[in-house]
């Protein structure tokens, strides 16, 4: 199947793409995902009438079906109808959150170019709506998750876009971030960070 970008570039995963100078991916014993971790918090959240919070879905158009059987559809070809704004939205305690989460292998720094200029700007008009707006980046090597406003994010894309640091270094995010220990339910207590913070 082919799932396109609005610019009509094709997708590719290199999820399951192997590699030759790669060792084989090993599953056994595998952890979740920062996103997983997420949705699993949700459903904590909403099980327990704290929050109502879910993951967007991203907006596909289906261009090319085939159906080899007449019980089976298998679709061929897609598009991304439009750029997705950011990972997760709901409500809080009467209030609008609004989140991107992101993870990096990278030890000493978090890159910028895992945002796009069209999720900062629908991250700054959810901070001029008076939103509750941020980022959860894990650093995967330290299984550390932080909670950047969006505003300190905001600084450090400026910097970027004048020229300057491509990165937020570990000890920017730690200063400027709040550190979200791992649970077990929820597992990423994002919820305590905001009545902390937030409220």
């Amino acid at each position: 199947m082919n799932i396109r970008y609005p610019n009509g570039k094709v997708f590719q995963s290199t999820a399951n793409t192997p590699s030759k100078n790669k060792a084989p991916v090993l599953y056994a014993n595998r952890g979740m995902t920062l996103e997983d971790d997420l949705h699993e918090s949700n459903l904590y959240y909403l099980h327990h009438q704290i929050a109502v919070v879910h993951k967007k879905p991203t907006p596909i158009q289906i261009v090319d079906v085939h159906y080899p059987k007449r019980s089976a559809a298998v679709i061929k070809e897609a598009y991304f109808k439009q750029a997705s704004t950011t990972d997760f939205n709901g409500v809080y305690n009467g209030r609008y959150i609004d989140f991107e989460a992101k993870e990096t292998k990278n030890k000493t720094s978090f890159p910028l170019q895992n945002f796009h200029e069209h999720q900062i700007q629908h991250m700054q008009q959810v901070v001029k709506q008076n939103g509750i707006c941020f980022v959860i980046l894990m650093f995967r090597v330290f299984n550390e998750v932080y909670l950047l406003p969006a505003e300190r994010l905001f600084y450090y894309w400026e910097r970027k876009e004048a020229g300057e640091r491509k990165s937020i270094t570990k000890q920017e995010v730690e200063k400027d971030g709040y550190l979200i220990p791992i649970g077990f339910q929820p597992r990423i207590d994002y919820i305590k960070i905001i009545d902390s913070v937030y409220c």
